[in-house]
């Protein structure tokens, strides 16, 4: 039995303001109320015996269609939260720190370090490591590497300073 479009016309003049008002009252946007209403109409388009039914029961079974459209509408929400962009990237950049062009800045910076690290002598690198890797005081690496502690704070001064004219050679 093919539905007839007059008495779905009919319906949706007859029952559209109702349904999009019930759903207006539960639905954060009024276009995602006339997206719904819609698909209201449209899953009464393709129920045949719906012309059937008493003009109350039309509306109840109308009402209860947007009632599950909206149940899914807050299920795929809580799974799927959406998040507007423009907070998103708002949220980002407050701090500048985090935007792309220093990140990739600080990781240029990085691995100018890193190579100029590799450029040291072994116990250089290890006094570097033990000290600002592993948070060592120099009394404590003097005793792993045995040697005098204020040759390593001479030492540590010195690869510093190498350090700094050979980053800022770069730079």
């Amino acid at each position: 039995m093919e539905v007839d479009e007059r008495t779905t016309t009919a319906l949706y003049d007859r029952y559209a303001h109702i349904i999009f008002a019930y759903l207006r009252l539960h639905l954060s946007s009024p276009e995602d109320a006339e997206d719904v209403t819609l698909e209201v109409f449209v899953a009464a388009l393709e129920k045949h015996n719906l012309s059937a039914l008493s003009a109350q029961e039309q509306l109840m079974w109308l009402r209860r269609v947007a009632s599950n459209k909206m149940i899914d509408i807050y299920r795929r929400t809580q799974r799927h939260p959406l998040v507007a962009l423009d907070s998103v990237t708002e949220r980002l950049y407050e701090d500048e720190s985090r935007s792309p062009e220093h990140i990739a800045l600080r990781q240029e910076r990085y691995q100018q370090l890193h190579a100029a690290i590799s450029k040291l002598p072994e116990l250089q690198q290890q006094l570097l490591q033990l000290r600002f890797g592993d948070g060592l005081r120099f009394a404590e690496i003097a005793i792993l590497l045995n040697k005098r502690e204020d040759a390593l704070r001479k030492l540590l001064s010195r690869t510093l300073a190498f350090l700094r004219t050979d980053y800022s050679s770069h730079e």
